[in-house]
């Protein structure tokens, strides 16, 4: 019962990048507990920075078929996006173990393509996204670590959703953002929407506190949890694109960083 609280996937592919004018490869791509997933990769010709994002807990990749084309076109960056199991087509059933999986399986399968350069793989997560992004990027190498409306904990969460319930200690679903961000080496970037509804801004600006430097946070005037690229505008996208632009040119390191 626990997993119907926090997921929401949807099955039906609504739209495809096509229809929005983008050429676009559907990969299918199978984890290491051999659970089959798919995905949707998009280039960005001459780019040599490679987006991998993970979405928030509702819908499926087909409902990010606008912002794909919104990040696609103003970041000027590749753009691989997956269904974590259950969602989509992809196979399985979900849960905070298995988002871990397919992120890890995402990442292996950008490593054996023969195109892409895995010095300039960044990852991106939405909501429930920042956090099966942040659990890559503690124990895998990034560019950069970007990280819209994440939140501190499930169990924080359930404070915020239920306040006058003492569920949170007796919850097995994680997702320790704050936790495990200060294991991550790469710039990191926090965006959030000052209007949002879902998760507090109060959640995100602890998640960048406990994040280890280099960080910058940018909040996203007027804009609420699901509404960030089109209230956020060109100014967003133009955060997001120097973000990777400065730590790809060497001006954003991480403490003792050598190189």
């Amino acid at each position: 019962m626990e997993e119907k609280f926090i997921f929401f996937p949807i099955v039906e592919i609504e739209h495809t990048p096509r229809e929005v004018g983008l050429a676009f490869e559907d990969v299918y791509f199978t984890t290491a507990d051999n659970v089959r997933l798919n995905g949707w990769y998009v280039p960005y010709p001459g780019s040599r920075t490679t987006l991998l994002w993970f979405h928030g807990n509702a819908g499926n990749i087909s409902h990010r078929v606008d912002g794909m084309k919104l990040l696609h076109d103003k970041v000027k960056a590749n753009v691989f996006i997956i269904d974590y199991r259950g969602y989509g087509r992809s196979e399985g059933t979900v849960s905070e173990k298995g988002t871990y999986e397919d992120a890890r399986a995402a990442l292996r399968y950008l490593r054996t393509r023969k195109d892409l350069d895995p010095k300039n793989f960044a990852f991106f997560g939405q909501s429930l996204g920042a956090a099966v992004a942040t659990e890559l990027a503690a124990s895998e190498n990034c560019l950069a670590l970007i990280l819209e409306a994440p939140f501190v904990s499930i169990r924080e969460m359930a404070r915020v959703v239920f306040p006058m319930l003492p569920i949170g200690p007796l919850l097995r679903t994680r997702y320790d953002v704050a936790g495990r961000i200060k294991e991550v080496k790469a710039p990191i970037l926090v965006l959030q929407g000052d209007r949002d509804e879902v998760i507090p801004v109060e959640q995100g600006k602890k998640v960048f506190a406990a994040a280890p430097s280099p960080k910058e946070f940018y909040a996203i005037r007027g804009a609420a949890h699901n509404d960030t690229f089109h209230v956020g505008g060109t100014a967003y996208f133009d955060v997001i694109k120097s973000f990777i632009d400065r730590t790809a040119a060497g001006q954003l390191k991480p403490a003792g960083s050598t190189d």
